[in-house]
């Protein structure tokens, strides 16, 4: 398989999202740039297929017994870390929780948050988006400068 598609499946995946993916691009030999815009299309295409098909997946796991109280205990969790900020802000809010590269606080949570809440979905991706491109140019930085770093080391 092309390190390409590892990059993008790896940005597409919860929790690691372009958090990983980016500096994976790099460990794999990819310029910076490249990493960054392949992690940043992955992980876009996490937010609408997310919201388009959490509330039907969500509706028909959760008459499963054991699926609805991981969903209720997923659900809490989310409501906890990020339900006050995105609830004073609204968009915005949404925004700021998915920007911070941070585990757990980007597009899959962010999603989340946004069905959990009912944020108007046009809005919810929005944020979503800008999000994401925030946080990958925070971890583009943080990866130019730690490859910078570590060849001036040598």
């Amino acid at each position: 398989m092309p390190p390409e598609l590892y990059v993008i499946l790896v940005a597409a995946l919860p929790v690691v999202e372009l958090r990983g993916a980016i500096p994976l691009g790099v460990a794999l030999g990819m310029p910076l740039a490249k990493a960054f815009w392949l992690s940043l299309l992955g992980n876009l295409l996490v937010a609408p297929v997310a919201m388009a098909f959490l509330p039907w997946a969500v509706g028909l796991l959760t008459r499963v017994p054991l699926l609805a109280r991981a969903w209720e205990a997923l659900e809490a969790r989310v409501r906890l870390r990020g339900e006050e900020q995105v609830q004073r802000l609204g968009a915005l809010g949404l925004f700021v929780f998915v920007a911070l590269p941070l585990p757990g606080t980007g597009a899959w949570s962010g999603a989340v948050l946004a069905v959990v809440l009912g944020l108007r979905r046009r809005y919810a991706l929005l944020a979503i988006s800008l999000g994401v491109l925030a946080a990958g140019l925070i971890v583009f930085l943080l990866t130019g400068g730690a490859v910078a770093g570590l060849n001036y080391l040598r």
